[in-house]
């Protein structure tokens, strides 16, 4: 069995329609999300709920968008308590939250200024994502290293084993696809994504965000969370200041983190929040463990 370890969605989770349970089930839920619209000054709830979707997808509305839904989920669980924590990217915010180590409206505030931050870096400093499946962690740092004459490129997300997406310039990212294929990949698909997220691309965004993290409150976190960057447990305040702040521009070491849990003692995996995708990526990282997940109110009362 191991121990329990709660894990939390990133950007590309959201859907229309979500945490609409919640809010009719549960009053606590709907004290937390008009709270929620409140602080942002956006009817942010609505927008999860309606859409359109194309509003939904905007990376300022995604981010606090998934992150309401998990901490409304979180917040509303009655189950045993999770040993360690971790998040995709926007969900190590999440994480932070169920952890002990940010406010719920401080990290509402921080997400939503990181996905402005993000989406206006991806409109002036056009760039792209494009997952290569297929290929080692070492010979995507070749591809991308050969790449770069043509533009910045580099891994962004180390997702599972095989299954990796690169970031940056157009014509960096374009050039790597073209000689992951010759390296033998199995699949190289550009995303459709508002920025080169996880790159030096996001450098405006970066600093930006050091200001929204300098004039918030941390504090060290009662359970580990295993961060993006590093893969690895902090519990530490200034740390875990400083890697929300490198985690903009830095991989993120999903597979790693995974497996460092699962050496920590985690056998049990939680995804908390909308969708699905975590559960899949821990899945084809750590086959032996089991994997569930919270979404709806339905998920919650069974």
């Amino acid at each position: 069995m191991g121990t329990l370890a709660y894990v939390f969605p990133g950007q590309g989770s959201q859907y229309v329609g979500m945490a609409k349970d919640l809010f009719e089930a549960d009053g606590a839920s709907r004290a937390m999300m008009e709270r929620a619209d409140e602080i942002l000054g956006v009817p942010l709830s609505r927008m999860c709920f309606e859409g359109p979707e194309e509003e939904l997808r905007q990376t300022k509305n995604t981010q606090p968008a998934i992150f309401l839904h998990s901490i409304v989920l979180f917040t509303a669980m009655r189950g045993p308590h999770p040993a360690m924590v971790a998040g995709h990217s926007l969900g190590e915010y999440s994480a932070l939250v169920a952890a002990g180590a940010l406010t719920f409206e401080d990290a509402l505030r921080l997400v939503r200024l990181r996905g402005e931050l993000m989406q206006k870096a991806g409109e002036e400093r056009k760039g792209t994502m494009a997952a290569v499946v297929g290929l080692t962690p070492g010979v995507i740092e070749e591809v991308c290293r050969e790449a770069s004459p043509a533009g910045i490129v580099q891994p962004a997300n180390f997702n599972s084993p095989g299954q990796i997406v690169i970031s940056g310039s157009v014509e960096g990212v374009r050039k790597a696809m073209e000689i992951a294929k010759t390296r033998g990949a199995k699949l190289v698909k550009e995303l459709v994504v508002s920025g080169a997220f996880h790159s030096p691309l996001m450098e405006t965004a970066r600093d930006g965000l050091k200001e929204g993290l300098d004039r918030t409150a941390i504090r060290n976190a009662v359970l580990p969370v295993y961060a993006n960057v590093t893969a690895e447990p902090v519990t530490e305040a200034a740390e875990i200041r400083d890697l929300l702040y490198r985690q903009l521009t830095n991989p993120v070491r999903w597979e790693q983190t995974v497996r460092a849990m699962v050496r920590d003692g985690a056998g049990t995996f939680t995804e908390v929040g909308p969708g699905k995708v975590l559960q899949g990526l821990i899945k084809r990282t750590e086959p032996g463990v089991a994997t569930t997940g919270v979404d709806t109110w339905e998920n919650l009362e069974t």
